[in-house]
């Protein structure tokens, strides 16, 4: 167990022949014992400083790993944002594509689907024309015959319509 002022202060040595002055001896240990209570007080002092200190490193310890582990997991809620938003990009983009295939789809098959009507129109205008040109030619060939000469002299007595005449003629 270390030594106390109180220890040196109380320390009694036997009295010999031809010993050491005993004024100087106390005066020797009285400033060994404020040397010591010096020192006792300086280390304790160092003590607390160093209490105080290391209190310090322990919080700032535990702010740098409280910090480490905050940038580990936004840099992990950062990349799953990235991915998430990569992935949402895609799926945008794929449905993107097939929106464009359909519209695009859709619309060759209203395109062929027109066109078609296009052409059964032409035809049918063509068929129409074809018809009426030959009602046209059969009506200057009715007009044309020498029925109408009769038709013209005949009395109106006989009463023979003029859609039997033509069907006769």
């Amino acid at each position: 167990m270390p030594l106390t002022p109180l220890d040196i202060h109380n320390k009694e040595f036997g009295r010999r022949l031809r010993g050491y002055d005993e004024d100087e001896v106390n005066e020797f240990l009285d400033q060994v014992i404020k040397d010591y209570e010096s020192i006792i007080r300086e280390n304790k002092e160092l003590q607390n400083q160093m209490l105080n200190l290391q209190e310090k490193l322990n919080h700032f310890s535990n702010i740098e790993e409280t910090l480490s582990k905050t940038i580990i997991v936004a840099q992990e809620a950062a990349d799953e944002v990235r991915n998430n938003a990569k992935k949402e990009a895609q799926l945008i983009i794929k449905e993107s594509e097939k929106n464009a295939d359909r519209i695009i789809n859709e619309s060759l098959a209203k395109s062929r689907k027109v066109s078609l009507e296009v052409e059964e129109l032409k035809k049918q205008a063509s068929i129409y024309r074809a018809r009426f040109r030959t009602l046209v030619e059969a009506q200057l060939e009715l007009l044309s015959q020498d029925g109408w000469d009769t038709l013209e002299s005949q009395q109106p007595a006989s009463q023979i319509s003029f859609t039997e005449q033509l069907q006769r003629g």
